[in-house]
């Protein structure tokens, strides 16, 4: 099985988001079970809302290149998901939005055709942001992209976590571990 390589983010900017937390963890457990793993924050990729005619005027931002060209670099795609009113957090579909676009010459999707994506949210809630990650299983499957079945919704994340960030609960990091595991799994087989 070839090394897959891994993006892991959290569809969140807050310094102190819980998803960022989880999606630490679960990329850490990613890279222990053989995966080369790029953990990236998408408060570092500032972007405007999507607009067509802004896109048809100035084209794709330069952020949102530099994404998309991560997004194409990697075999599959680690994402924890928060909930804001039910849904996917505008941050993370802008994001999706302006990455789907093709450039000249590429074809539709080209960025999440083949890839993989293990898929896990987390929120003080009681439901730990479920919502929103069948909101986005819709939208990546719309995209042509592989969902591993295992997923993970966290409630009362706001407790979960240790000073250092790791889970407190070790059936819960045993479930994160899996979820990695299983992903590390696909994207390799699906890569090799």
């Amino acid at each position: 099985m070839a090394e897959p390589r891994i993006l892991a983010f959290a569809g969140s900017t807050r310094d102190a988001s819980l998803n960022k937390k989880l999606s630490r963890v679960a990329a850490e457990h990613a890279k222990a079970a053989g995966a080369r793993v790029s953990w990236i924050d998408l408060r570092d990729y500032p972007m405007p809302l999507y607009d067509g005619d802004l896109e048809a005027k100035e084209g794709v931002p330069p952020n949102g290149l530099k994404l998309k060209e991560l997004f194409k670099a990697n075999d599959a795609l680690f994402l924890s998901c928060p909930e804001y009113n039910g849904s996917t957090p505008a941050v993370l579909k802008n994001a999706i939005d302006w990455v789907s676009r093709p450039a000249p010459g590429e074809k539709p999707l080209e960025c999440f055709e083949g890839k993989v994506a293990g898929l896990v949210s987390a929120s003080p809630g009681q439901f730990g942001a479920a919502r929103s990650l069948v909101a986005m299983q819709g939208l990546l499957l719309k995209l042509n992209m592989t969902l591993i079945g295992e997923t993970l919704a966290l409630g009362k994340a706001h407790e979960a976590f240790e000073d250092d960030g790791r889970l407190k609960d070790p059936k819960v990091d045993a479930i994160v571990k899996n979820i990695a595991s299983r992903l590390v799994e696909v994207a390799g087989k699906m890569r090799g």
